[in-house]
């Protein structure tokens, strides 16, 4: 079984404050995530080696946007 058959996917924004490295400045930023959730239970066609691993299984978040622009115009 693949892991998109262990979770439920949910695209989800979030507002983050993130300093600048290069004006120091903070700003909020909506950052897109991807939440997995565990589903309640598994499909009938699971093996064994499917079951151990749907057990150790835990919700989790991948975030999206890995690159942000500063919305400081004088900021390169």
């Amino acid at each position: 079984m693949q892991e998109r058959d262990y979770f439920n996917e949910k695209t989800e924004t979030k507002p983050h404050t993130i300093y600048c490295s290069s004006c120091k400045q903070s700003a909020e930023y909506q950052i897109c995530w991807i939440r997995r959730t565990k589903k309640p239970s598994l499909p009938r066609h699971a093996t064994e080696e499917d079951r151990i691993r749907f057990r150790a299984a835990r919700d989790y978040m991948v975030r999206v946007d890995d690159v942000l622009r500063c919305t400081n115009p004088r900021c390169g």
